[in-house]
């Protein structure tokens, strides 16, 4: 993760940890992730993994894109992170609270499998593959998904995401917040 994102999730880290009025100790407890870890991002000493950040943004009850920093509605660039070039995730849109959505270009390295914890309850993912193949575990079962196919899936339990393929895989991640 470049140094201005782990600066940029640091600060947020920190900025919605005091809106909250949540200590180390309760932060740690609601998100599952420990204190020292919580101190060492908030300080920008380390780079959660993207899991990680998942658990954090899912024990606030927040969307993922809060934490990726906030930019003016004139602001069009994407934010986004990649780890050692094995998964890079990009925000295509922030969460709107309008609308409950948020959406994200995933690139997953050949070979590459993400778990993921349970979101909120209520949260919907919809996945739509733009290069390369995939499985997707939810629901108790695996499904396969390919170049310009689709699926939707209730998010609110762990799930997992795997590029089957000889070629990096990308995809959109549409959530939608209940």
């Amino acid at each position: 993760m470049s140094d201005s994102i782990n600066k940029t999730v640091a600060t947020q880290l920190k900025k919605i940890r005091a809106n909250k009025g949540w200590s180390l100790d309760i932060t740690s407890k609601n998100c599952g992730v420990s204190k020292a870890m919580l101190g060492q991002i908030e300080r920008g000493e380390s780079s959660p993994t993207i899991a990680k950040l998942w658990k954090i943004a899912t024990g606030f009850e927040l969307p993922l894109s809060d934490f990726l920093g906030q930019k003016s509605p004139l602001d069009v660039h994407t934010k986004g992170f990649s780890q050692d070039q094995i998964i890079s995730i990009e925000t295509i849109f922030e969460y709107d609270p309008k609308t409950g959505i948020e959406m994200f270009e995933l690139y997953f390295a050949v070979g590459h499998e993400q778990h993921s914890e349970a979101h909120q309850i209520g949260v919907i993912e919809h996945v739509v593959v733009t290069s390369g193949c995939m499985e997707y575990f939810a629901g108790g079962q695996w499904k396969a998904l390919n170049t310009g196919e689709k699926a939707k899936f209730n998010a609110d339990q762990p799930h997992i995401y795997r590029n089957t393929g000889d070629i990096p895989l990308r995809f959109f991640n549409i959530i939608h917040y209940s």
